[in-house]
């Protein structure tokens, strides 16, 4: 009896061990179920961070990347990665992912010293971080680098900003030039006016009455030019102001800004024997734009070809057709031409192309064609030139119908 009362208990406990096997390799089986959801949506809420962080990083408009302590690129944005297209940049050092070693100046220093950088880089066309894409010219950069927080390892990241600021940086350059060339150009005649008044002024020489007029028509000359000047600069610098009142929108007719152009220079196409015509497709066509302006830019470019060349046979003539939406306007000439070297630079403030001949008359004021541009541009047009020497060289302007 006590035998099978022992076996009894044996086995009553062997079942309930049992059981508790079944417990815990059921509690386990739902532990490791529940760990594994837990890492499942540990990794989800990680992924859907990365995006989130990805999805914002992607929407700024600068290159932004992220750095470790050797300088090897973990992150780059789709503004990186577009900037240096065609170029693997993740898991690469900073020093062979950029072309040019100064952009990564900034970042190796704010490496080194734990502290942040702001630097500004101008780079040549060459080592632009565009590569071949890069038309500009010299460019210029803005790298910001600062340290992000502490990692569990002691090693932190550093965050890299790269800013396009090569219009800031022409802007400045153009207005350093501008200034500088501007003085320079009011200086020179300034200098031949106080010239003449000296000698003038000295004992005699104002009661030489042939003499006094040759010096007061020099004189006269010089003003006129300093007059000109003045006014050039006052025109280009209200249209690049942006003021509405720079425009004034209004319908008229091509011809007649044509004929009233041509009759300012009647004078002086007599006196050279040129030949210039007008063949318009369409006698009637209106523009919608800012006569003044328009005249302005017909008035240099007909000078302009007249000055450049002044020869007997010359021949201009001032045309247009259409296509499409837009209407086309040219003005060109069978002089001797532009050198090729000259043709990008021609819209530049004070650039003159040297010719033989520049020197035995007063210069022009160098603004002209820069007026020319701007006035096309305010009225969303384009311009272009093309020159074969001795041939032709025309002035082309692409001009929508309804600029406004």
């Amino acid at each position: 009896m006590t035998e099978k009362l022992t076996i009894l208990a044996a086995l009553a406990a062997f079942a309930a061990l049992f059981l508790q096997v079944i417990r815990l390799k059921r509690s386990r089986k739902e532990y490791e179920s529940q760990v594994k959801a837990w890492k499942l949506r540990l990794e989800l809420d990680l992924k859907q961070a990365k995006d989130e962080r990805d999805r914002l990083l992607d929407g700024l408009g600068d290159a932004f990347l992220i750095v470790d302590s050797r300088a090897n690129i973990l992150f780059a944005n789709s503004a990186a990665q577009e900037l240096f297209r065609g170029r693997a940049l993740t898991g690469r050092p900073v020093r062979e992912a950029f072309l040019d070693p100064r952009l990564a100046e900034a970042l190796l220093l704010c490496l080194e010293t734990g502290e942040p950088v702001r630097s500004r880089v101008v780079l040549p066309q060459q080592t632009s971080p565009l590569g071949d894409l890069e038309t500009r010219g010299n460019n210029a950069w803005i790298i910001d680098a600062a340290q992000l927080s502490d990692t569990p390892d002691g090693n932190p990241n550093t965050r890299v900003v790269i800013r396009d600021v090569t219009s800031e940086y022409q802007l400045d350059q153009i207005r350093k030039d501008f200034v500088a060339n501007a003085s320079h150009e009011l200086r020179t005649p300034l200098a031949i006016i106080n010239g003449y008044l000296e000698n003038l002024l000295d004992d005699g020489m104002i009661e030489d009455t042939e003499m006094a007029k040759r010096f007061l028509t020099v004189m006269k000359k010089h003003t006129d030019r300093i007059s000109r000047i003045v006014e050039d600069m006052l025109v280009i610098s209200r249209l690049e102001s942006g003021e509405a009142s720079a425009i004034k929108i209004e319908p008229f007719k091509l011809r007649l800004c044509v004929k009233d152009v041509l009759e300012r220079l009647e004078s002086v196409v007599r006196s050279q024997q040129a030949d210039v015509s007008m063949h318009l497709h369409d006698d009637e066509i209106t523009l919608e734009g800012d006569r003044f302006y328009w005249t302005q830019v017909l008035f240099n470019l007909v000078e302009n070809a007249l000055k450049q060349n002044p020869y007997k046979d010359l021949k201009i003539e001032v045309g247009s057709s259409e296509s499409g939406d837009h209407v086309l306007i040219w003005v060109k000439d069978s002089g001797i031409g532009i050198p090729s070297a000259d043709l990008p630079h021609i819209f530049r403030r004070f650039y003159r192309v040297e010719k033989h001949h520049s020197q035995l008359e007063v210069k022009g004021t160098g603004l002209g064609l820069s007026i020319v541009k701007r006035a096309v541009e305010a009225h969303h047009g384009t311009i272009s030139v093309t020159s074969v020497p001795g041939v032709e060289t025309k002035f082309l302007m692409t001009i929508p119908k309804s600029p406004f």
